[in-house]
């Protein structure tokens, strides 16, 4: 199953999975030598203003970027990204005359949050600004674009080539489909390189290390301090992740032959029915434990009732307003983009829009008619009611109360989908359920959603250590695949040198786009379920409650929401759930049947991999 990044226009952030409202652009913030004497609250109201403005322009910039790939595109989107780009640093070393003041903390979150708010800082000087913001551009364009032309003549897109991994079973093909999609990325190593120069020029001259060490501050505490809290919580998760990776080896070993898949080793990272090993859940076929259990085909009902692309969107809408929330506007179906346009290339991955300031929501999808494209429909809402909730703060706080809360949203929601609720709704034919049942779904989850934890919390570990300067680019893809080892157990199915560029061939890296959040999600889905459910009233395991039905939950849910990035995400999750701390217990709690399950079919095993 694809795992899908979504735009969620936090404030200011340039390339938040492509397209957010804070790549700025047309109205020029005034200089810091013009600026009249104004007083930091006058500042931030200003600021506030000019931003609200500003983002109508470059949302839609980046709206037809993604949904046109032309040379035309590109350039209103990188010179969209270059007027964003001086305006954000001149508006920065304006907020810096306020740095010695005593200020309301209102007024000091909206400047710490100004001068945290791109995730591409760019340098001052015009030509170099002007160079970033075109390779940003550039690096996007080949991966949206980027095909694989097989020896036959044809030639397969990314989208085709990640359903090609997700279905074939057949060794050669999963090995020449894995090794052509990388061959996109060899022309974006130099440009990436000088990429990391610049941004770090940019974010040095904010006043940070690095732009990991940038990326970091975003969250409420020190750099460093952040980096040991994903620390501590990936061991929270780790057994759960090890006993997994024990047994889907086994299992391809089984299928495969161990000569394939040797049992004391990383697992070929083409076998794992993803085209990058993030998420296995498309193995489930060899992974089922109890094949005679009732088995819950969405995939059956979608076809049979012939769900349109704009009918799968309805049944997310219909679960957010099941708990009190509104409708979708009028101008979210008419201008989404619900399926890939014959006529043009478009970027097909999955996007949520909160276009001007929220007021136009849409989403940016090629859905297929499967049960994994619904999840990530349901998904992708939770960020447009998330945007729509905090509309009405002021244009700097218009993000999620930490970039994980956006993805944790729809996240949670989709914990919902259990088989009371998809009876209740229609989407399969009965609710009856078995102990066999339960360790059958919570397979599938744990093969996305536990499968992905690992790989969320490398992808930055790597971008930390080559923005840090640890790992240089003459070991850009040795140190990728020395962190893919240590995390995730898994290995490259043939020799990899440092003329190729693996990094480049997953989404995130060219769009510069935080992969953290994702780890963060993981972890707050979680937790936020289990504190709904219990406001729901829910009694019994944690992993059948659903939340559909439930004002009560609703409610809360949507005060959450409507703080945005109001306060620090600590007073957020203390208001919302009585505790300061992100917790993956409650992860533990809900695959206790998952975890009984794998230690018994593990008791025999060799569990683990060497170096």
């Amino acid at each position: 199953m694809k795992y899908y990044c979504s735009i969620f226009f936090v404030a200011l952030l340039l390339s938040a999975c492509g397209q957010p409202q804070g790549e700025q652009a047309s109205v020029p913030a005034r200089s810091a030598q013009e600026a009249p004497a104004e007083t930091a609250d006058e500042f931030v109201a200003r600021i506030n203003e000019e931003l609200t403005e500003l983002r109508r322009e470059t949302g839609a910039a980046g709206w037809v970027r993604s949904t046109y790939i032309t040379e035309d595109t590109a350039l209103l989107r990188s010179r969209a990204r270059e007027r964003y780009a001086a305006w954000h640093s001149d508006a920065v070393k304006q907020a810096m005359q306020y740095d010695n003041q005593v200020l309301t903390p209102e007024t000091q979150r909206a400047i710490d949050l100004l001068k945290l708010g791109t995730s591409l800082p760019s340098p001052s000087a015009p030509d170099k600004r002007r160079e970033l913001t075109q390779i940003a551009t550039d690096m996007r364009g080949i991966y949206g674009a980027g095909k694989y032309c097989r020896s036959g003549g044809d030639c397969l897109g990314g989208a085709e080539l990640e359903t090609l991994m997700q279905t074939s079973r057949d060794y050669d093909e999963l090995l020449d489909a894995w090794q052509g999609w990388r061959t996109i990325a060899p022309p974006m190593r130099d440009m990436y390189a000088r990429y990391v120069e610049l941004a770090n020029e940019g974010a040095r001259e904010l006043g940070y290390a690095d732009l990991g060490a940038m990326w970091r501050a975003k969250y409420d505490m020190s750099p460093d301090a952040f980096r040991a809290e994903t620390t501590r919580l990936w061991e929270q998760v780790k057994p759960l992740y090890d006993a997994l990776h024990c047994h889907v080896r086994a299992k391809l070993g089984e299928f495969y032959g161990e000569d394939k898949v040797p049992q004391d080793q990383p697992i070929p990272a083409h076998l794992l029915g993803n085209m990058w090993a993030q998420t296995w859940d498309t193995l489930y076929d060899i992974m089922e434990p109890y094949p005679a259990a009732a088995d819950f085909d969405v995939d059956a009902t979608l076809s049979r009732k012939n769900y349109s692309p704009q009918e799968m969107v309805r049944s997310a809408e219909n679960f957010y307003v099941s708990l009190g929330m509104h409708r979708l506007p009028d101008t979210f179906w008419e201008r989404s983009m619900f399926t890939k346009p014959a006529d043009r290339e478009v970027i097909c991955h999955a996007s949520a829009w909160g276009l001007d300031g929220g007021n136009d929501l849409r989403i940016k999808m090629c859905i297929n008619q499967t049960y994994d494209e619904l999840k990530v429909i349901y998904h992708e809402l939770g960020h447009n009611y998330y945007q729509s909730a905090y509309k009405n703060q002021p244009a700097l706080f218009r993000g999620s109360a930490h970039p994980g809360f956006h993805e944790a949203i729809g996240d949670t929601v989709t914990l919902s989908m259990t088989p009371g609720y998809l009876a209740e709704v229609g989407l399969i034919n009965s609710a009856e359920n078995s102990r066999e049942a339960d360790i059958n779904r919570q397979m599938q989850m744990a093969l996305r959603g536990i499968a992905v934890l690992p790989w969320a919390k490398l992808v930055d570990e790597w971008r930390w250590k080559v923005f840090s300067g640890e790992v240089t680019p003459d070991s850009y893809n040795q140190a990728w695949w020395d962190l893919r080892e240590e995390y995730q157990g898994v290995t490259p199915p043939v020799g990899r040198s440092e003329a190729d560029f693996d990094p480049g061939a997953k989404y995130h890296i060219p769009a510069n786009v935080s992969y953290t959040r994702y780890f963060l999600a993981r972890i707050l889905q979680f937790q936020l379920q289990r504190s709904l459910c219990e406001i729901a009233g829910h009694e019994g395991e944690l992993q059948a409650c659903s939340l559909y039905g439930s004002k009560e939950a609703g409610e809360r849910f949507w005060a959450l929401l409507e703080e945005g990035e109001s306060q620090p995400w600590q007073d957020t999750l203390e208001d919302f759930a009585g505790t300061r701390e992100m917790d993956a217990t409650a992860i533990i709690d809900y695959f206790a049947p998952l975890m009984d399950y794998l230690r018994e079919q593990n008791a025999a095993r060799v569990c683990g991999w060497q170096g």
